[in-house]
């Protein structure tokens, strides 16, 4: 197939935002290399040394993720208003059912078990969707009459405390970035400062309530403990300095890193420190501007568009997706306590994957309505 044949197949199939598109497309690549090479180990370990199965099921689950992507950016984004308000609703049984009776993993059930296809499902990746999309609908539809506290704001602040207080039940990290990104779209979204203050104090009480019978107060504790402990690093840190220091300027090449051995999670929690041990910085830096540039993108959708909801959805799925791996990388490099929080789209995941699929596949669908009805427009 010729370049040309590429260039109109794309422009056909690939509506949205090209660079979009582009990042998606090179962080995949680069996803499928650097898990194939972490996950050595744990084949050996778990698999009887079939270094395949991690590369075929995690290949697989890129692949059905951009197919979701594209199949949810061939949607009308207003379409996802009605959507997550279902999707809201459902979440909340679900996050409760984790916490009691899901699947414990390092002392915190955040997972539920789907049966049949033995494929562990995460309700927080679901729930952290619905609210973004939820709270942007809700806040575009009450712009008129933005500063009604009792009709506009007292939703918007139920809603926010409940998820991310069902969230913090389990998964501290998820909880506080998402009641950020709630933060940001409320300032968005033109709601007065105090209303602001308000949800800081919705979600002070929501998180301690949380803390004290939830299953994370003495990890988040003793993360940040150890983290303000400047005389001894946690092992998990030691290794991943390891692996970036020897990774250089050009890093060991692909499939060479020697320090996946003895980091913990180096193809989820700590896959950055592996990508600067095979790649160097050359790589690190690559990555970095790789989201920077999404982050660009989400924000130039959001200018673009005419539409509150799509102004909204877009800023505010473009920041969780950017800071959760800002965050992921930071705590790699040592800048903030230890988490839970994958690289999204480059960490090993099961449904974690879908779900960042997905909501890069909204974020096209609302830079593609907005491409649309300018072309109609001139037209």
């Amino acid at each position: 197939m010729r370049t040309d044949e590429i260039k109109e197949w794309a422009s056909k199939n690939l509506k949205g935002d090209p660079v979009i598109w582009f990042i998606c497309f090179a962080l995949s690549i680069l996803s499928i290399l650097v898990v194939y090479s972490a996950t050595g180990p744990l084949a050996f370990k778990m698999k009887g040394g079939n270094t395949e199965y991690y590369l075929l099921k995690h290949s697989t689950l890129i692949f059905l993720g951009i197919v979701l992507m594209w199949a949810a950016h061939k949607i009308d984004y207003k379409y996802y208003s009605k959507l997550s308000r279902y999707a809201l609703i459902a979440s909340v049984p679900l996050l409760l059912y984790a916490w009691l009776f899901g699947t414990s993993v390092n002392e915190a059930s955040r997972w539920i078990n789907i049966p049949f296809i033995n494929q562990s499902f995460q309700p927080s990746d679901l729930a952290k969707l619905a609210l973004i999309a939820n709270l942007a609908s809700m806040l575009a539809k009450r712009q008129q009459n933005i500063e009604d506290f009792k009709e506009s704001l007292i939703p918007v602040l139920v809603w926010c405390g409940l998820i991310c207080g069902l969230i913090a039940l389990t998964n501290i990290s998820t909880a506080v970035l998402l009641f950020a990104t709630c933060m940001l779209l409320m300032f968005i979204g033109r709601v007065p400062v105090r209303y602001l203050a308000m949800l800081v104090l919705v979600g002070l009480l929501s998180g301690s309530v949380a803390l004290s019978i939830g299953q994370r107060l003495n990890t988040a504790i003793s993360r940040v403990t150890a983290f303000l402990d400047k005389d001894q690093l946690p092992y998990q840190l030691q290794q991943g300095y390891i692996a970036m220091a020897t990774g250089g300027v050009v890093g060991k090449g692909p499939g060479q890193s020697e320090l996946r051995n003895f980091l913990p999670y180096p193809h989820s929690d700590f896959i950055y420190a592996t990508i600067i041990e095979e790649y160097g910085m050359v790589g690190g830096v690559l990555v970095v501007f790789l989201y920077l540039a999404l982050l660009y993108r989400g924000m130039v959708t959001v200018a673009n568009s005419d539409r509150a909801f799509g102004g909204l959805l877009s800023a505010g799925l473009s920041f969780a997706l950017v800071v959760q791996a800002f965050i992921n990388m930071g705590v790699a490099v040592g800048l903030g306590p230890i988490t839970g929080l994958s690289l999204p789209l480059l960490s090993m995941g099961g449904t974690s994957i879908l779900f960042t699929c997905l909501t890069l596949g909204i974020i096209l669908s609302v830079s593609r309505g907005d491409q649309e009805d300018l072309d109609t427009s001139k037209g």
